[in-house]
């Protein structure tokens, strides 16, 4: 039976796929390199991080009492006001109607009916800050339109997570860092936790206010913040990198330098951790020399053979002669 041609290349082929895999080099050699580090002295801070909108407490509506004209409106948002201050002057439809014929016929007939027929004063219902001012002198308004809104104190409502919302505690401290002003943190602290949850695509979580010790200039309603709830905070600790400790059978240990070329493997007690330092119990102090292991993976050389190989040169440039 006479073989087909095309059946003799495909097992020629076979064949030198199957020895370029047999024998082409594939181990590979582990280098291990260190890097020197000795335990530190430092503040180690145990936080629970959230993100937050900034809103006003106790956020205060006004609407005019009647529909009318407004007169003149005498603050402007971000002033503080104080209760019973007049903040505006309307007239109702009937005075506006009024005060609009007596102009038609003379400046003294209108200042007279202004006599007769007095304004309406908005004065504040409380202390606080004008955050929202809606109307404009002239403007007509009905009885729901919502004329100022006041605010006692601006705060940080905070979403954090049911699995963390067991850690954090009314009066707790927290520092407020705004995604427009991330230089400027802002001290804090836990003012409310609700007690109603609030599940969104399947994430629990729990609304905590946060209140500034104090409100500065920058601050505005509808911010977006980042809060972290300060858990714990220790000073004076000695502390490693999470990288440096290993561990064996759950029990952690570090690779300590004794002498020039030798090694330890020292087993260690650890405390708390912020993430990403940890806090050393026992078992070393700020003398000593920790290696942190770095595993470098190197294939061994080799010819590929299905890669064209070039002929040498000798110095001069010129292929060698036989």
């Amino acid at each position: 039976m006479k073989i087909k041609k095309p059946v003799v290349l495909f097992t020629i082929f076979c064949v030198i796929v199957i020895t370029f895999f047999l024998f082409w080099p594939k181990s590979k050699k582990k280098e291990i390199s260190y890097t020197e580090i000795k335990p530190q002295i430092s503040t180690l801070r145990i936080t629970v991080t959230s993100t937050g909108t900034v809103q006003p407490q106790g956020r205060i509506e006004m609407k005019p009492p009647v529909p009318g004209r407004m007169e003149s409106v005498l603050v402007r948002e971000g002033q503080k006001v104080r209760k019973g201050q007049i903040l505006a002057w309307m007239s109702s439809t009937e005075r506006a109607a009024l005060l609009d014929s007596a102009r038609a016929v003379s400046s003294e007939e209108y200042k007279r009916f202004q006599e007769y027929y007095r304004a309406t004063p908005i004065m504040a219902p409380v202390s606080g800050t004008i955050i929202l001012r809606s109307v404009e002198p002239g403007q007509t308004v009905a009885s729901a339109d919502v004329l100022l809104v006041i605010s006692d104190r601006l705060e940080v409502v905070a979403k954090v997570d049911e699995t963390d919302i067991a850690r954090v505690q009314k009066g707790m401290p927290a520092e407020i860092i705004l995604d427009a002003y991330p230089d400027k943190p802002i001290e804090a602290s836990v003012l409310a936790i609700a007690f109603e949850a609030k599940t969104v695509n399947n994430v629990t979580t729990y609304d905590v206010e946060v209140y500034p010790k104090t409100q500065p200039a920058f601050m505005r309603s509808g911010m977006t913040a980042n809060v972290t709830f300060v858990l714990k905070k220790k000073a004076d600790v000695l502390t490693l990198p999470l990288s440096a400790i290993q561990f064996n059978k759950e029990a952690p240990f570090v690779t300590k330098r004794i002498g020039k070329d030798k090694t330890q493997n020292v087993e260690i007690q650890i405390g708390d951790s912020d993430g990403m330092k940890t806090e050393i119990v026992s078992g070393l102090d700020e003398n000593s020399m920790v290696l942190i292991p770095k595993i470098q993976t190197q294939v061994d050389g080799g010819t590929n053979p299905f890669m064209p190989s070039r002929k040498r040169k000798d110095s001069g440039g010129k292929k060698s002669a036989h």
